[in-house]
């Protein structure tokens, strides 16, 4: 399966509907012709399909569905996406034609006509396929119409987008990645735990804006070069090395104290930790119409949440300095401390190590 046809199609605007399948993640293209006639084709994992359906089709050591499964399915499948999926005017539901489900590598692909056309009003497409099931879900829906597409992105909280209803502000594309940037942040913790690790010893203000300079330039570049296609590693080298990176700052807490040359170490693994953002953002995908400003408001959100996490950990280190220096005049940071965050960061780098290694 190539992880990241998914992004080539959305950037180049093709039509081909053969993207990639991610688990939890469902794609679909609809589009909307002057006919008022909608057609829809929608992609999900067969492994998801298997769960949510109770068919047996995806061969997990293959990884790929059999076809004859898929046939043999392929009423229940329908019954599942007609159940989840509709396009509609107000509260009337337009005219299903030629539905049908195919296998498609390692997934599945729907395809259906909906025409609209004796039904006045906004057509609505609206979708719960997968996210009715798991809130963290998302579908990735590339909208076409009147020569020109523009992207949306369905979660459990937003399950419909408006087809005949102009396309995204551009401010409303970037304040949505900006959020997107920020949710991922405080969801990466490995992201939070490399940032801790790293600051453990730093005392002064100076060594850290070095740190979070570095880091952020190297991610920042790492970051734009994978999501645009330049430079793309797979995932499964990645989401070691940064687990890796995790364990490498960790155990360095145990032999050198010197934070005013951390900032070197931040930027070689900031490198790194930037094509783990990217891959977060491909997951989510670049409108074709606003690929810059949404970049770029991704990578803002980001700093954003490292920026907060610096202004808590900080005090605490703070606080925890004056606790366990009463007796002095001025705090200084206990090492026992340093130690027993870093062990236990370190235990946790080489848990995601091990499990990120043993996936790939």
């Amino acid at each position: 399966m190539t992880r990241h046809l998914l992004l080539v199609a959305m950037l180049s605007g093709l039509a081909s509907p053969a993207w990639a399948h991610e688990i939890n993640l469902s794609t679909a293209r609809v589009a909307l012709t002057p006919d008022r006639t909608v057609t829809v084709e929608a992609g999900l994992k067969g492994s998801d399909v298997d769960r949510l359906v109770g068919t047996k089709i995806y061969d997990a050591r293959a990884d790929a569905v059999d076809p004859a499964g898929v046939g043999a399915a392929s009423a229940a499948i329908l019954t599942y996406f007609r159940t989840h999926m509709a396009v509609a005017v107000g509260g009337s539901a337009c005219e299903e034609r030629d539905a049908a489900v195919i296998a498609d590598g390692d997934g599945i692909l729907f395809r259906g006509r909906f025409s609209c056309a004796n039904i006045a009003g906004d057509i609505v497409y609206r979708s719960t396929v997968l996210t009715e099931d798991n809130s963290a879900a998302r579908q990735i829906a590339l909208i076409a119409q009147g020569g020109r597409e523009f992207q949306a992105l369905l979660d459990a909280g937003n399950t419909s987008v408006t087809l005949s209803a102009p396309a995204p502000s551009r401010l409303s594309t970037m304040r949505r990645y900006l959020v997107t940037g920020i949710e991922h942040i405080f969801l990466g913790y490995d992201h939070i735990a490399f940032l801790i690790a790293v600051m453990l010893w730093a005392r002064r203000l100076v060594p850290i804006i070095k740190i979070v300079t570095a880091f952020t330039i190297a991610h920042s570049l790492t970051l734009s070069l994978a999501a645009l296609g330049v430079v793309v590693i797979p995932g499964r080298i990645v989401e070691p090395a940064i687990a890796a990176s995790i364990v490498f700052v960790a155990v360095e807490n145990f032999f050198s104290r010197d934070v005013d040359k951390r900032w070197r170490v931040a930027l070689l693994f900031g490198l790194i930790h930037g094509f783990g953002f990217a891959g977060a953002l491909r997951e989510v995908g670049l409108p074709p119409n606003a690929i810059v400003p949404a970049l770029a408001a991704f990578n803002i959100g980001v700093e954003i949440g490292q920026v907060a996490i610096v202004a808590v950990v900080l005090p605490v280190l703070g606080l925890l300095d004056r606790m366990t220096t009463v007796d002095r005049a001025e705090p200084v940071r206990a090492a026992r401390l340093v130690y027993a965050v870093s062990a236990m960061i370190g235990v946790l780098g080489g848990y995601w190590l091990l499990s990120r290694v043993l996936e790939a």
